[in-house]
């Protein structure tokens, strides 16, 4: 009699319902363009959408009416912002009045695809162009000008970089064409390629592995390395927003306690943040953007009192005072209004509809 054959196997299914089904993507664009505007309108426009970030200029002898055909999509992975641009040629400034009205100071990496710019910062001018990559500080003051351009940027909070030896090193307006660069552009360009099929595990991974390439190419020995006395400053600069970052809760987060924690001078400490308002200025602006992001946060039930102590303030009024003055909305109000939670998931844009301009927000919660 002959023996049954016994299967070591379960037998797979033909309908597939065992199987686990694809992860939908998780990012949604935020498209922003000119072209469906009157030509007079266009650069208006263009000028109001940036204005958070930057002021534009049109040329010398430019005028407006001409037109000004831009476009600029915004991909949000939480913690790291992924902006496709193309824009004719212009000139730019973060002054030190917008770092006093909008004290955003991440990391702005930048890939030029086509064209060429001039960044200049404390009288250092920088030329990026294809095949390079700029990094500048939203925290300082700088300005430029840029031909016709198509680029791939990233906005990445400096939290990011905190436990890491070359946050103390990184320096302002550099760029970088070494073979690291090289393959640091062919991964960005990789992360481009991938954006519209991205699933919700995959962000963290993408924003830390970005952060990994970037930090090894701040440590290569080809960088930027001239010692000048503003990359000091910028140096000295970045330890004192770590230590403000770290110590928010803190109702001992003062400048002398600063100037004593990190050994230097009370003039020192002030001339480092007179561009941003002053010291104190900086500190209530990380205050309220990170009470911000807890107070927009759906899965976060603490109480508006809670979330205020939390951040650093012992004044309810002073808070709500505070941050309707910041936010032209009450602390209540913000609880409707959604923001990424740090290295978590994406931010649609539908959940900024109401908002006058989403980038902005974007970029005010990034890092948080």
């Amino acid at each position: 009699m002959s023996q049954v054959e016994r299967r070591r196997w379960p037998r797979s299914s033909d309908t597939g319902l065992d199987a686990n089904p694809p992860l939908p993507p998780a990012l949604e664009p935020l498209r922003f363009s000119t072209r469906d505007l009157a030509l007079s309108d266009q650069f208006a426009a263009w000028q109001a959408y940036l204005a958070p970030l930057i002021d534009v200029r049109l040329p010398d002898g430019v005028s407006a009416e001409a037109g000004f055909p831009a476009d600029h999509t915004a991909w949000n992975l939480g913690s790291m912002l992924v902006v496709q641009q193309s824009v004719p040629a212009h000139s730019y400034a973060r002054s030190a009045a917008k770092l006093r009205s909008n004290s955003i100071d991440h990391w702005h990496i930048v890939l030029l695809r086509t064209g060429r710019s001039w960044t200049e910062f404390d009288g250092k001018v920088s030329e990026g162009g294809p095949g390079k990559v700029e990094l500048r500080s939203l925290g300082h003051p700088f300005r430029g000008r840029a031909t016709d351009t198509q680029s791939l940027s990233f906005y990445m909070p400096r939290e990011l970089f905190l436990d890491t030896a070359v946050v103390n090193d990184i320096k302002n307006n550099m760029v970088f064409s070494d073979t690291y660069i090289n393959l640091l552009i062919d991964y960005l360009g990789s992360i481009e390629t991938k954006l519209t099929s991205m699933t919700a595990p995959d962000l963290p991974r993408v924003v830390q592995t970005t952060r990994d390439m970037l930090v090894t190419c701040l440590s290569s020995p080809t960088g930027n390395t001239d010692p000048e006395k503003p990359q000091s400053n910028l140096a000295l600069m970045e330890r004192v927003r770590r230590f403000v970052q770290r110590n928010l809760s803190s109702q001992n987060l003062t400048p002398d306690t600063i100037c004593r924690e990190l050994g230097i001078s009370r003039t020192r400490l002030y001339q480092l943040f007179e561009s941003s308002g002053g010291v104190l200025h900086y500190i209530q602006k990380r205050r309220l953007f990170s009470a911000h992001v807890a107070l927009s946060d759906s899965v976060n039930r603490q109480q508006i009192l809670e979330i205020a102590t939390a951040v650093g303030f012992t004044s309810a009024a002073h808070f709500s005072r505070a941050f309707s003055k910041e936010f032209g909305y009450t602390p209540r109000e913000a609880r409707n209004i959604a923001a990424p939670p740090f290295l978590a998931r994406a931010v649609s844009p539908v959940h900024m509809k109401d908002s006058s301009n989403p980038f902005g927000n974007w970029l005010n919660s990034l890092g948080h």
